[in-house]
C-alpha cells in the first residue's frame, strides 16, 4: 500500500481562486448577453456574427481552469510514499491541566494570570522534541481541551481557543483535573509521564491531594504551578460596556489570592515540585527541566519513507490541456462551421 501526500498543502488554498474565477466569467458571459439584447434582435445578430460560437469560449475558459488546477496542484508537490521504515525516538507524555476559572483573568502577573500561562505553555511547546504532549482545562469540572498528540501545531492551535468561557460551571476542581489527566495518556505508553497544574488554587473543591496520591501510585509524577502573587488581585470584568471588578454579595470587591499551601500539598503528594510563576517568569522551562531528567522511554512507530514526487504528471496534463485551448479556436472555422460539435 502506498501512501499518497501533498509535501506543501499550504498552496492548495489557491484552489479557491477557481470558483471565484467561474463566477466572475459566469457573470460576464451575463453581461454580454444583456449587451446583444439590447443591440438587436437574436435572429438578426446571429445573422451578423456568423462565425461567433455561443460554446467555444466556455469550452475554452473551463479548459483553462482545468489547467489551473492542475498547476496548483503540482506546485503542492504531491507525492507517494512507497516504503514503511521503523523510526524510534525517545520521549516523555506530558499533559497540562490548565485553570479557566475567573480568577485566572487577575492581573498581578501581567497582562493576566491566564494568558501569561498561555503563552508560557506555547513557548513550552516550540521547545518539545520528540515528546507527547496534551491540554486539560477545568474551572468546576474538568474537560479534554487536546488529546495527548505529537501533533505541536494542533497544540498551539487549541491553546489559543482557551479562555475563561469555555467551560460552563466556575469553580477550581483541581482533583477532577488530575483524574481526567490520569486516564488522558496513551494506553499502550509504558515511559514516564508528568502532569503539570497551572492554577491560582483558589476556591479549591474537591480531593485533589487525594487524586495526586493515586496518580503517583500509578507512575505519574504531578507537578505544580501557582499563578498570582501572593497579595493577591481584583478580577476584572466588563458591565454595561465599561471595565469593573467582581463584587460579592455585599458589593466588596473580590480578591483573588494564590492558595500556595494547598498546591504544595499537591505536588508533594504527586512527587513532584511547586514553582510560584511571577511576572519574570511562569516556571514552565524549570519544570520542564525536571521532566528531562526522567528516563525517556524508546518508543517505535511505522512511518512511510522514501517519498517520490509526482507532480510531473499534474503538469503534463496542464500542458495538454492548454494545447487543446490552442487548438480550438474562439470562431468557427469556416471550412467546419457546418460541423457543429458544439451546439445542435
Amino acid at each position: 500500500m502506498e501512501m499518497f501526500r501533498f509535501a506543501h498543502t499550504e498552496y492548495l488554498y489557491a484552489l479557491a481562486i477557481i470558483p471565484v474565477l467561474i463566477l466572475l466569467f459566469a457573470l460576464t458571459r451575463m453581461g454580454r448577453k444583456r449587451a446583444l439584447e439590447k443591440f438587436g434582435q437574436k435572429e438578426i445578430v446571429n445573422q451578423l456574427m456568423p462565425n461567433v460560437s455561443k460554446y467555444r469560449p466556455v469550452v475554452k475558459f473551463l479548459i483553462w481552469m482545468l489547467a489551473l488546477a492542475g498547476i496548483i496542484l503540482a506546485i503542492a508537490q504531491p507525492q507517494f510514499g512507497s516504503k514503511l521504515k521503523t523510526e524510534k525516538r525517545k520521549g516523555v507524555e506530558l499533559i497540562i491541566a490548565l485553570d479557566v476559572s475567573n480568577s485566572m483573568l487577575a492581573e498581578d502577573i501581567q497582562p493576566n494570570r491566564l494568558e501569561r500561562a498561555k503563552r508560557a505553555i506555547s513557548r513550552l511547546v516550540d521547545n518539545l522534541n520528540d515528546d507527547k504532549i496534551g491540554l486539560i482545562v477545568f474551572a468546576g469540572d474538568a474537560y479534554t481541551q487536546l488529546p495527548i498528540t505529537s501533533d505541536y501545531s494542533s497544540a498551539k492551535l487549541f491553546l489559543n481557543a482557551v479562555s475563561t468561557q469555555i467551560v460552563p460551571r466556575q469553580g477550581t476542581a483541581i482533583g477532577a483535573a488530575i483524574n481526567l489527566a490520569n486516564n488522558s495518556f496513551s494506553p499502550q505508553f509504558t515511559g514516564n509521564k508528568a502532569i503539570v497544574i497551572i492554577t491560582d488554587g483558589e476556591n479549591h473543591e474537591d480531593d485533589a491531594i487525594g487524586a495526586a496520591t493515586a496518580a503517583a501510585e500509578n507512575g505519574i509524577i504531578v507537578h505544580t504551578i501557582g499563578m498570582g502573587l501572593p497579595q493577591g488581585a481584583p478580577i476584572p470584568v466588563i458591565r454595561n460596556g465599561q471595565r469593573d471588578y467582581w463584587k460579592d454579595k455585599d458589593g466588596q470587591v473580590v480578591i483573588t489570592k494564590l492558595d500556595e499551601q494547598m498546591l504544595q500539598k499537591i505536588a508533594a503528594a504527586g512527587k513532584g515540585i511547586y514553582v510560584r510563576a511571577n511576572n519574570a517568569q511562569v516556571g514552565l522551562n524549570t519544570l520542564f527541566t525536571e521532566i528531562n531528567k526522567m528516563e525517556e522511554a524508546e518508543l517505535e512507530s511505522l512511518v512511510y519513507a522514501e517519498y517520490e514526487d509526482q507532480f510531473q504528471w499534474f503538469i503534463g496534463f496542464a500542458l495538454f490541456l492548454l494545447l487543446i485551448d490552442f487548438l480550438i479556436l474562439e470562431r468557427k472555422n469556416k471550412y467546419l462551421k457546418n460541423i457543429k460539435l458544439f451546439g445542435k
